[in-house]
């Protein structure tokens, strides 16, 4: 495994992707001086200084003697990352892939990692990344106990490993995502119906009637926010999902409708919302 600089106060980490989630996690940590950042967009690695976070020439700039590597990347892009880099990464350093992506996809990363001779480990990301290093993460693979050890020397605190196999992370991870995003387009297509009958008061007191933990026009108005601003985002992961559903035998109707309204939401298409 890579080797710590003696002059630093833990692991050196390279952000490979820097998005919410990297700028999120990094503005929460305390990596200065010991992580490094690569990112394809030149305003996204302008925005790692403000973080603590010494933005690479390149790839291969960033990843140089870093104990872990966190791909940060988007669901479309994370296996083409594990791919392209696994060869730049230090022998036996951890590529800890924090996407949402299908258990299958993560295996073939895995795979592609594994045989330039780092170590990949599965991540799940199971809260809004707002939380930072407090998001809790579920850990999983051959070297999960290691990958959780090195996230928790790094910051973050409510790791949780779920088992020694590639993919189980994830499976979590999308298997509950199925219900969160797929709840977000049925409101939000119940309440567009509901608009244009010009009903939509007498439906939402309907819903609250039937259920109290949060009043309905609340939790619509919270989901359409959420789809608006990350559906182009979780689109990606729903598209992923899909693709674990129909390696299950199980035909994802709901979950493809979810794709279609989260891209719809982010896009302002107003066909759909």
């Amino acid at each position: 495994m890579a080797v710590s600089d003696s002059k630093t106060s833990g692991p050196r980490v390279a952000l490979i992707g820097f998005g919410e989630a990297g700028e999120s996690f990094a503005r929460a940590a305390a990596w200065t001086g010991r992580a490094r950042g690569w990112d394809l967009l030149e305003r996204r690695r302008a925005a790692m200084a403000d973080c603590g976070v010494q933005a690479g020439c390149d790839a291969a700039y960033a990843l140089a003697g870093a104990d872990a590597a966190l791909s940060l990347v988007t669901a479309d892009q994370a296996l083409a990352a594990a791919r392209d880099y696994a060869a730049l990464v230090a022998p036996g350093a951890l590529w800890l892939d924090m996407n949402s992506v299908a258990p299958a996809t993560k295996r073939t990363a895995a795979g592609a990692v594994n045989a330039a001779g780092a170590r990949y480990v599965d991540v799940a990301v199971m809260a809004p990344v707002e939380q930072r290093l407090g998001v809790p993460l579920l850990v999983s693979g051959p070297d999960a106990e290691e990958g959780a050890a090195l996230l928790q020397s790094i910051g973050f605190t409510k790791v949780r490993v779920v088992g020694d196999a590639v993919g189980r992370a994830s499976a979590i991870k999308l298997c509950r995502s199925v219900m969160v995003k797929g709840l977000e387009a049925l409101s939000a297509e119940c309440a567009a119906a509901a608009e244009a009958e010009g009903v939509l008061d007498e439906v939402m007191a309907s819903l609250d009637a039937s259920e109290k933990p949060a009043p309905w026009m609340a939790r619509i108005a919270y989901n359409r926010e959420r789809m608006a601003t990350h559906g182009t985002r979780r689109a990606a992961e729903m598209d992923e999902a899909c693709a674990m559903l129909e390696s299950l035998g199980v035909e994802p109707v709901m979950s493809r409708g979810t794709v279609q309204l989260q891209r719809a939401a982010a896009s302002k298409e107003p066909a759909c919302l």
